[in-house]
């Protein structure tokens, strides 16, 4: 899936769906890292795209943080 796309899913979730959602793809990078270590992993480069994942996903979750504080 292409960033922007990604993005505007995100940015369509609640706050508690995108921090479920961080929380998954933390536990699927501690997966990917135990196969690199154990050199089972297929795609080093999935762990690159998934700590860009995880990075997008904590920005949605500052900006609507952000947005709430604001509209108090």
């Amino acid at each position: 899936m292409k960033a922007k796309d990604f993005k505007k899913e995100l940015a369509a979730k609640s706050l508690e769906e995108l921090k479920k959602e961080e929380q998954e793809l933390k536990a699927q990078l501690f997966k990917l890292r135990f196969q690199h270590a154990t050199s089972q992993i297929g795609n080093p480069m999935e762990l690159n795209t998934l700590k860009k994942d995880i990075a997008r996903v904590k920005t949605v979750i500052r900006e609507k943080e952000l947005a709430a504080a604001s509209n108090n």
